[in-house]
């Protein structure tokens, strides 16, 4: 009986052995294959040139040109393909010819072709049309937000709905938002595609009087175009330059939220910094925000030392335009104490607090003879 039961605990063991091993190998060949199958979703979000389809709901989309449609007809197969839409607004359709697709909506470009089907070719058609990509409703959003690239959005989004699409700003964020606009065509324009250019025009002009924008002073337009002299060569782009004040916007001056573009390019710069060196406590750089001055700008570095020399504080400051160079002497004592009016900083401002020798002589002599210095009145 011991033989027995111990040939049973033997080939019962053995038995349990190869269960777990198998058990093992399928559970890694499903961690394998799921590993395997499943999409890179943090690739796919950081890559710049990931178009993000955002539907707007309650909203009916309307046709633009570049967009993909397809169109499906019951029973009969020879009308039923994918078509681009041309840039005047148009696809062309086998037997039938152009149908004018330029802002219907999809459900209104079914029943057209519908129409132009019924009698000739078929007596009932059934058709249906899908939009597969909407590349007539682009919008580029980069630089300082948490998911820049490009987004495809029914519907014309403001500034603040497309920030909030991209995940909101990020830490490093400027005070201002930079909205790049092609010009389509000038008013009256004639040529291919005028009536679509116009269009676009009119309903910037539009987006831009419902926001108030050629009042308000936080919000600039520039035209930044030239003309090409040579008539020989193709017309150039022009383009518009808006500017629009985030912090005001954040802060609830919703004249700053304009309406985007189909095209805009929207950029939004991290924020610009200054620097702060010499006998402070937090030497560094630090970013600018609205209306910091040098008060502020030595409190952010903690303060002088004991050390400093402040009353011959230097700010060196660069012109953008011409690359020269400024030295703005500063009595840094009288700022602190309100004897003298506090200075603005600048993008790229160096504040540089020196040394002063008779005070370093000095410290190491109460160090040397064991004084306790913070019982010294400190000054700058």
């Amino acid at each position: 009986m011991k033989i027995r039961n111990s040939r049973f605990a033997n080939r019962f063991a053995v038995a349990t052995l190869a269960a777990i091993v198998v058990a093992a190998t399928i559970t890694a060949q499903e961690r394998r294959a799921q590993k395997q199958y499943q999409p890179d979703t943090a690739q796919s979000s950081s890559d710049p040139l990931t178009s993000n389809i955002i539907v707007a709901p309650g909203v009916d989309y309307r046709i633009g040109p570049s967009d993909v449609l397809e169109v499906l007809v019951d029973d009969a197969p020879e009308f039923s393909r994918r078509f681009r839409v041309s840039g005047d607004g148009a696809i062309a359709m086998p037997f039938i010819g152009r149908i004018d697709a330029q802002s219907k909506t999809p459900e209104e470009l079914a029943r057209l072709i519908a129409d132009k089907l019924r009698g000739d070719y078929l007596n009932n058609p059934m058709v249906s049309v899908t939009v597969l990509q909407i590349n007539s409703r682009t919008y580029f959003l980069q630089g300082a937000v948490r998911r820049p690239g490009l987004y495809q959005v029914e519907g014309q989004p403001s500034l603040l709905k497309l920030i909030t699409i991209a995940g909101g700003l990020a830490e490093n964020y400027g005070s201002t938002a930079f909205i790049i606009r092609e010009v389509r065509a000038e008013a009256g324009g004639q040529g291919p595609g005028a009536g679509d250019q116009n269009q676009n025009a009119a309903e910037s002009t539009n987006a831009a009087r419902a926001v108030n924008v050629t009042q308000t002073t936080d919000v600039v337009k520039e035209n930044t175009a030239l003309q090409s002299t040579n008539a020989d060569a193709p017309p150039k782009a022009r383009y518009e330059l808006f500017k629009v004040n985030v912090n005001g916007l954040l802060r609830g001056n919703f004249d700053q939220d304009i309406a985007i573009a189909p095209g805009d390019i929207v950029h939004i710069p991290p924020t610009d910094v200054f620097f702060v060196a010499g006998e402070v406590k937090a030497p560094g750089s630090f970013p600018l925000k609205d209306g910091t001055t040098l008060r502020q700008a030595i409190s952010l570095a903690q303060g002088a030392t004991f050390q400093a020399a402040g009353s011959r504080t230097i700010i060196f400051r660069e012109d953008p335009a011409t690359g020269h160079r400024q030295e703005i002497p500063v009595d840094l004592p009288a700022v602190m104490n309100g004897k003298k009016s506090d200075v603005a900083v600048l993008a790229n401002d160096i504040i540089i607090v020196p040394n002063s020798r008779l005070k370093s002589i000095g410290g190491t002599l109460l160090h040397a003879f064991g004084v306790n210095a913070t019982r010294m009145p400190m000054g700058y």
